[in-house]
């Protein structure tokens, strides 16, 4: 199918074209249900608004937060929503997707004290109430780039993923390596404890090393073949993190339930049934991570942003034009998440990336909690473009139109080149001049290069 852009001028129009598609996606007449408080394990959060984890890359040189993070991250708790999911933050210093990524450490762990500080204390001056903030805790496995190189770190060979970033069998972590990286993710979570932040995202998504094991299906040995072995770091991660829960403290996961790729290279799939989603497996480990384990609440989301771009995030300008409709692919995402809500009912569950329908996000985002897809709603791009949109719902009922984001790729381009990353559109006094610089840079990368 030929890329059609974002051209609807009514929320009449999205709905016949969604109609159009043969899809489904939930609106409600108001924004009401995203205004109510929102209650997981012994918290309570007054609405149901969240930014998602949106990479600045612009960390200092030990990971610390600089004054450009600072600053993103105290406009978005002044703007209103009730819960920061931090980009990710590195756990081990080979992790890291670039040299501008956040790393924390016990050596930086007073430089995160103040800035978690900072950013609560910003948010109780503008709406008095603090964010709850959210550590994502990573390991960027086969998008390592430590040192602003490739150097990646895979479960298992891939080919449909080496065709645009190589890897070789040099690169396979060892069963030892990842056993390490158990106690690593612990620790993670008693620095973020101490840091100030109050929970711990054990990420296992978007085609990192913890979601790439979950594809791991020929991987010999303790972490590959069963759904035991593939989810056995997550959970021991897991583990290792829930014995740093405290009064309010508590772990938590983002989940990739579907990432795009035909199997054996990607999960959420099945033998010989090509690209269809089959979210039995994702089901399984929510109901375990929720069951067993205790996590009150998660967010879950779907793809791969460096190959499988349009799986998380629909856009209207991108690396590649995807062979499906952008609401398609929304609805495939709130679709899945719904059907995991649906089997595990008491789990408070987060949705992504609604941002593709601009000014019609908000009225999206509300259908799907009130028509229980999920239990509240994460914005990523929006938050660059926007970050006051949950005080535009809360004051005046619906977000700023003239502040949406516009889906075309601009800030993914930064962050693939290493760039402090945000809104070129919006906030081209803080950006245009590094998308510049991207723009001057380009000429020098594989055309087939996706991060």
């Amino acid at each position: 199918m030929m890329h059609e852009r974002f051209h609807y001028k009514s929320l009449e129009e999205v709905k016949a074209r969604a109609a159009d598609l043969g899809v489904t996606l939930p609106f409600a007449a108001d924004t009401h249900a995203l205004t109510q408080p929102l209650t997981f394990g012994p918290v309570t959060v007054p609405n149901r608004m969240g930014i998602a984890p949106m990479e600045g890359a612009d960390s200092l040189e030990d990971g610390s937060p600089s004054e450009m993070t600072l600053r993103r991250y105290v406009n978005e708790a002044a703007g209103g929503s009730a819960v920061i999911w931090f980009e990710a933050i590195s756990i081990v210093p080979e992790g890291r997707s670039g040299h501008t990524q956040l790393l924390l450490s016990k050596e930086n762990l007073d430089n995160y004290k103040r800035f978690t500080a900072a950013i609560k204390e910003a948010g109780v001056r503008a709406n008095g109430f603090a964010p709850y903030l959210i550590m994502q805790a990573n390991h960027s496995g086969r998008y390592s780039n430590p040192d602003n190189r490739p150097a990646p770190m895979i479960a298992y060979r891939n080919p449909y993923y080496e065709q645009f970033r190589p890897a070789d069998d040099s690169c396979i972590v060892t069963d030892d390596y990842l056993k390490r990286l158990e106690e690593k993710f612990g620790e993670a979570a008693r620095l973020a404890r101490e840091a100030g932040f109050d929970a711990v995202d054990i990420k296992s998504c978007h085609g990192y090393l913890l979601a790439e094991l979950t594809s791991a299906y020929h991987r010999p040995g303790p972490y590959g073949g069963s759904l035991e072995n593939r989810t056995r770091l997550l959970r021991n991660a897991v583990a290792a993190a829930k014995v740093y829960e405290g009064e309010t403290f508590q772990v938590t996961c983002r989940l990739g339930l579907y990432d795009g790729c035909e199997y054996p290279y990607g999960f959420g799939v099945k033998e010989g049934d090509g690209l269809t989603p089959h979210y039995e497996e994702a089901i399984e480990i929510v109901r375990t991570l929720h069951d067993t384990y205790g996590l009150a609440m998660l967010n879950l989301t779907m793809g791969n942003p460096y190959v499988t771009t349009h799986v998380t995030r629909p856009f209207d300008a991108g690396k590649y034009p995807p062979d499906e409709h952008p609401l398609e692919g929304l609805a495939r995402m709130i679709d899945g998440i719904g059907q995991v809500k649906k089997a595990v009912p008491d789990a408070v569950i987060y949705a992504s990336a609604p941002t593709y329908l601009r000014s019609y996000a908000d009225l999206y985002s509300a259908g799907a909690v009130e028509q229980g897809y999920c239990d509240g709603m994460l914005f990523g791009r929006m938050a660059f473009a926007n970050p006051g949109f949950a005080n535009q719902i809360v004051h005046n009922g619906r977000i700023d139109p003239h502040r949406v984001c516009m889906t075309c790729g601009m800030c993914g381009d930064l962050i693939r080149a290493h760039k402090p990353t945000g809104c070129v559109v919006r906030d081209p006094e803080h950006f245009l001049g590094y998308y510049r610089e991207f723009q001057a840079s380009r000429k020098d990368l594989p055309k087939n290069y996706r991060g």
